[in-house]
């Protein structure tokens, strides 16, 4: 039986990019055969938020975000990572057999040094918890966009070398990318993956007047509404795909290619990819206010997420201390 597992970090708001990324599809796959596992990373946060209040704030807004998109607790398990210690103590276990030149090839890592983030050991070693995320729960399936691909292949390789040395522990997982035309690469404000590190971001639960401020900061260049253009070249239509149906979009393109009096400038586009995100959550929005209306409700579903993600990972957990000779 297969075994989904995946997890959000909860470094910021959680944005278009991660729904159409990564929560759409968690929120699909529930209605496979199978058990499900989800979880806020707030192990994983620490590596950029430095703020206590700020982190519970954001981590009970992620649960709430979760809920609120369609997430069933009777068919999907939900907790917070820290709730389940065992994940730590496995993730020491393969740092002992994973050597260092694999952390060093982490794409994510090198990209975010790049971006100019500020390097710590979490960030670096980060490959190793999240492979402990993984292989802790004995899951086999891990869904993740196309930048997620090499962690599951890292893990794979620390499933590997683990075994090899301490006898077979630990199960191979399997990532599982996004249906074909499903939204692999979601552009931020500046035309690059939509990410928190970079604040491009549009959160999701954005409206109104702030949404409009938000879109109002998409880069353009300067060329005049009647300028025929190609609309291959302009992202925005990437953003307009991810609300609109394909023959509106088309319709938008048309409009552009053929420029001339009355074509609609990048302000009209803005527009209207605002006003169809709005429309596109807006019964999510009004769960999610339900939700914050009843917090002890959410604590219930995490607290009891916990308690059934430490029952799976204390069976892998003492399998491995066994194997390796622990306890």
């Amino acid at each position: 039986m297969a075994t989904y597992l995946s997890g959000i970090q909860p470094s910021g708001l959680l944005h278009i990019g991660n729904y159409f990324g990564a929560i759409r599809q968690h929120i699909s796959l529930q209605e496979k055969s199978g058990d499900h596992f989800y979880f806020i990373a707030d192990y994983h946060a620490l590596t950029t938020v430095k703020d206590a209040k700020a982190l519970r704030e954001l981590v009970r807004e992620s649960a709430v975000t979760y809920l609120a998109l369609g997430l069933d607790p009777s068919k999907a398990v939900l907790w917070q990572q820290s709730a389940v210690a065992e994940v730590q103590e496995i993730a020491w276990l393969l740092s002992t057999v994973t050597g260092m030149g694999l952390l060093e090839r982490s794409h994510s890592y090198k990209d975010k040094m790049a971006r100019g983030v500020k390097s710590n050991v979490g960030l670096f070693t980060y490959p190793v918890l999240m492979a402990a995320d993984i292989l802790a729960f004995d899951s086999n399936v891990v869904p993740v966009g196309k930048d997620q691909v090499q962690h599951i292949e890292m893990t794979q390789d620390m499933a590997g070398y683990f075994n090899n040395t301490f006898g077979e522990v630990f199960v191979r997982p399997e990532c599982l990318l996004a249906e074909a035309g499903a939204a692999q690469k979601v552009p931020g404000l500046d035309g690059q993956k939509m990410s928190k590190s970079y604040d491009n971001t549009v959160w999701i639960f954005e409206e109104g007047k702030k949404l409009k401020k938000r879109f109002g900061k998409i880069v353009t260049d300067s060329r005049p509404p009647e300028e025929p253009k190609n609309p291959e070249e302009i992202f925005l239509f990437d953003l307009m795909a991810l609300f609109l149906s394909a023959s509106e979009v088309q319709d938008w393109q048309d409009k552009v290619r053929e420029g001339g009096e009355g074509a609609p400038g990048y302000g009209n586009l803005k527009a209207a990819i605002g006003e169809a995100m709005e429309e596109y959550f807006s019964a999510a929005r009004a769960r999610r206010l339900e939700f914050l209306d009843d917090p002890a409700e959410v604590d219930r579903i995490l607290q009891k997420g916990a308690e059934q993600a430490r029952e799976r990972a204390a069976k892998v957990r003492d399998r491995a201390f066994s194997a390796c000779g622990l306890r």
